[in-house]
């Protein structure tokens, strides 16, 4: 039964401590204010738990036992090189443990009051926390809600034993000899690419015509030639119809090119997008208005339609990203905190861990100029670099788009090894205002990837050393 209580108060009330809760949480904090924080389940919320964290550290798991089956051209031969699967699946769970730990200390230290339960809106200025049997009351001044996101369940595609979604796809104990997997967006191409890595035979069925429809096709067509080498099949425009489990593996009917197949598998798994968390905590009777797809509508500053309350991360128009979230989350600690700070998503990368990965930010080049920007661009394979070669890992290249009156860097994309790494530098560039000279003028440490933005710069300026001008 659930407990009369007294309210508590507390300045700042933060729902959600996954990277855009308890970033913000702490931030609040040090801008000196007394800070709570509400989470239901394990702080770090999707992307420390199930999300990013887990499925980079399976990732890696996977290219260590690819390349140590597959380095012969190097001169380097093992065999009988085997898995153990339960052995991966402990120590990606240290890391997760690890951080989150972390993330708790951090709150601590900060003096922010962490709080387990789920919230529920009484008011503009109070919510109601339940934990199991109990209940405890909290008034606030302000709140950040930042509640995430959780997968798309799909109507023939309960999520069960055999239907996995991506946690279930991460929390596996065994890799499977077959998988498949419905969407063929940055999830399902990460973690169908881990399990192919790991051995799996695994099919891919998109229902648009391209997988990634957030790159460009340049990009998408090594992926796409490297997934077919690993023995991986995409179908697009698939139409997944619906599912048959059985306690050995499962039967996916799906319709393609006109024609309605079949495909037996060991696991499917449904990645077809997340919806906001946003339908359980009485916001509507606090009239903060949403969107028909559930996302909150917020200012430059997160602030909802409510103007103590702000909102950030997946539940927000925008891509559903940690990094975003954890942005969002400063903006709006530091706009209660009286400070001018707003959103600015120009130099806001995307990243996808794919093989090999590929990572953009800024403008795309028909982006700018569906925009009327008139642009130059400017390519460099890595199969022109040093360390590339010296990786044997020579697939792709980094583009510029730079604004061609005054040279001014204002997008990027970048496929080939160490792409999420190597795009850092190229936002910090699009959001300092460089000019591809900045960047040609900035010595490169050699040899290392880092260069092959230094050498695009100089194609971009028409003043290419390693390539041959066009």
């Amino acid at each position: 039964m659930v407990v009369g209580d007294f309210a508590i108060e507390t300045e700042t009330l933060v729902v959600g401590a996954g990277p855009g809760g308890y970033v913000a949480a702490i931030r609040a904090a040090q801008l000196g204010q007394k800070v709570t924080i509400v989470e239901k389940g394990n702080l770090g919320g999707v992307c420390l738990n199930v999300g990013c964290i887990p499925s980079k550290a399976l990732i890696s798991a996977s290219h260590r036992y690819e390349q140590a089956k597959h380095s012969e051209e190097m001169g380097i031969k093992a065999e009988n090189v085997t898995v153990d699967f339960s052995k991966v699946q402990e120590w990606k769970a240290s890391i997760v443990k690890k951080l989150t730990g972390g993330v708790e200390g951090l709150l601590k230290g900060n003096k922010v009051d962490i709080v387990k339960g789920e919230a529920y809106f009484v008011d503009a200025n109070t919510v109601r926390v339940v934990n199991g049997d109990s209940a405890q009351t909290y008034t606030f001044k302000n709140a950040i809600l930042a509640t995430g996101s959780r997968p798309i369940e799909l109507p023939n595609f309960k999520f069960s034993g055999r239907i996995l979604d991506s946690t279930g796809a991460l929390n596996l104990g065994e890799i499977p000899k077959s998988l498949v997997v419905i969407g063929g967006g940055y999830i399902g191409i990460e973690l169908g690419t881990a399990y192919a890595n790991f051995g799996a035979k695994v099919t891919i069925l998109e229902g648009a015509g391209e997988i990634l429809s957030g790159f460009e096709k340049q990009m998408v067509s090594i992926i796409k030639r490297r997934l077919k080498n690993k023995g991986v099949e995409v179908v697009t425009n698939a139409l997944a119809k619906g599912a048959e489990e059985r306690a050995d593996g499962v039967t996916v009917t799906y319709e393609a090119n006109g024609e309605t197949k079949t495909i037996d598998a060991d696991y499917v798994l449904v990645t077809v997008g997340r919806r906001p968390n946003t339908d359980e905590l009485g916001l509507e009777q606090i009239g903060i208005k949403m969107n028909n797809r559930g996302l909150i509508e917020v200012d430059q500053q997160c602030r909802t339609s409510v103007p103590n309350i702000f909102a950030i991360g997946d539940i927000v128009p925008g891509p559903a990203l940690a990094h975003k979230a954890s942005y969002e989350g400063k903006v709006a600690a530091e706009a209660i905190a009286g400070h001018p700070s707003v959103v600015d998503y120009i130099a806001i990368p995307a990243v996808v861990f794919s093989d090999p990965e590929c990572a953009s930010v800024g403008y795309f080049e028909q982006q700018a100029k569906e925009e009327g920007i008139d642009v130059i661009t400017a390519k460099f394979p890595f199969a022109a670099n040093g360390r590339a070669l010296s990786l044997n890992d020579t697939d792709g290249f980094l583009k510029l788009v730079v604004r061609k009156e005054d040279g001014v860097v204002i997008g990027a994309q970048i496929i080939g090894p160490n792409a999420s790494d190597m795009i850092a530098e190229l936002g910090l560039a699009i959001e300092a205002g460089m000019t591809a000279e900045d960047i040609a003028l900035t010595i490169h440490a050699h040899p290392t990837l880092g260069e092959i933005a230094m050498e695009a710069a100089e194609v971009a300026l028409g003043t290419p050393i390693h390539i041959i001008a066009k």
